[in-house]
């Protein structure tokens, strides 16, 4: 299995980014995918995942402002970020739940990408 992130870069408050995950070595529709972050000295913490049948679920913080989708034809993930602020800067992580339902909490999570850094400036 291995999960290779993409799309992170520096923006301004207020702008936009698209994220990439691409996955290999697993039947990739058939498991939840989550995106996490983790900003320095602090815990890795979940912002959006999506289930196998398509369900989405958004940390709060990020509600109305991030779209997770997927394409499984292309075994890629997306997250989509808009209105960006300084308090989203982390390094960001797509991760493979443990089935096809997603939960939030990381040891439901099996395998991860090495990340890909965001950071929005003020």
């Amino acid at each position: 299995v291995q999960l290779v992130e993409s799309g992170g870069g520096s923006v301004q408050a207020e702008g936009s980014l698209t994220l990439s995950c691409a996955a290999s070595g697993y039947i990739y529709s058939t498991y939840c995918m989550g995106w996490f972050r983790q900003a320095p000295g602090k815990e890795r913490e979940w912002v959006a995942s999506i289930s196998a049948y398509g369900t989405s679920g958004y940390k709060d913080s990020v509600k109305g402002r991030f779209t997770i989708s997927k394409d499984n034809a292309k075994n890629t993930l997306y997250l989509q970020m808009s209105s960006l602020k300084p308090e989203d800067t982390a390094m960001y992580y797509c991760a493979r739940g443990r089935s096809n339902y997603c939960y939030v909490t990381l040891n439901t999570y099996d395998y991860w990408g090495q990340g890909t850094q965001v950071t929005v400036s003020s």
